[in-house]
């Protein structure tokens, strides 16, 4: 491919690239040539070539894997576990609409698993929500999140069909969602939610549950998202450090695990 003169050197490279992933020249995971193979094909600086491989990954036609490269992407949502984030930003950049469905909305007498994790006592009564979150009205997760009651009223009477708990509670209230402890497993759809989410009964879902937390360790809700294997991928990157090194996060994260076990 010969550049040619008037158009932007990094949109040139894009294009080609993209129009080899569309033709099937680059496959799904496939690597792409590095940051110095295309600067040298393209007799361009890294910086131009590093502008094109970003248009690229803001398409999500690529994904990026610090040290390793860049990779051709499927056509799930790629998605990454660094920062707490909700539905709504989760999707942001993918060129999906958000919305949700609610199914449900009321209180209930809380099970000792999920008071364990809102620190409530066991029978006391607690909020009960579920939804069905949706990518351009499609189906991508089903949420059930239960929410002590102080906080399960803060969200009644706003249109949580198109908001989110965390914007609710940061924007109208100034609660600030500060951190969220994670569990990933997998697991089937039963005959309700592969209604919901429209797949076959028994279809494999990844399972998140989640706690999120305001200042002072106080739990603002405890959830179970069920996502569609085939809409949304999940990304971790990972730092290796020193045995001696204190991580009190991970300490909370194993502490989370262990409950969702017993």
């Amino acid at each position: 491919m010969e550049l040619q003169d008037g158009i932007p050197l990094h949109k040139q490279i894009s294009d080609w690239l993209r129009e080899q992933i569309q033709n099937g020249s680059l496959k799904v995971n496939e690597k792409l040539p590095s940051e110095n193979e295309l600067s040298d094909t393209f007799e361009v600086s890294r910086v131009t070539v590093r502008r094109a491989l970003q248009t690229l990954e803001n398409e999500q036609l690529i994904y990026r894997c610090q040290g390793l490269g860049s990779f051709v992407s499927d056509h799930r949502t790629h998605q990454s576990f660094a920062q707490l984030k909700d539905f709504n930003e989760e999707l942001a950049g993918s060129g999906l609409q958000t919305s949700s469905k609610v199914i449900s909305l009321g209180q209930e007498k809380v099970s000792e698993v999920v008071a364990s994790y809102l620190n409530v006592k066991e029978g006391g009564i607690v909020v009960r929500l579920e939804r069905i979150r949706l990518g351009n009205g499609q189906p991508i997760a089903y949420d059930i999140t239960w929410l002590p009651v102080f906080y399960g009223q803060l969200i009644e009477g706003f249109d949580l069909e198109e908001t989110t708990i965390f914007k609710v509670l940061e924007n109208e209230f100034e609660i600030p969602v500060e951190k969220g402890c994670y569990r990933l497993e997998a697991t089937l759809t039963d005959a309700t939610l592969a209604s919901h989410l429209e797949v076959e009964e028994h279809t494999p879902l990844l399972l998140i549950n989640r706690i999120s937390y305001t200042i002072g360790d106080k739990p603002i809700y405890f959830q179970k998202r069920f996502y569609r294997n085939d809409k949304i991928v999940f990304e971790v990157r990972t730092q290796r450090g020193g045995s001696d090194r204190k991580r009190p996060e991970n300490a909370q994260v194993n502490e989370f695990t262990a409950r969702i076990n017993a």
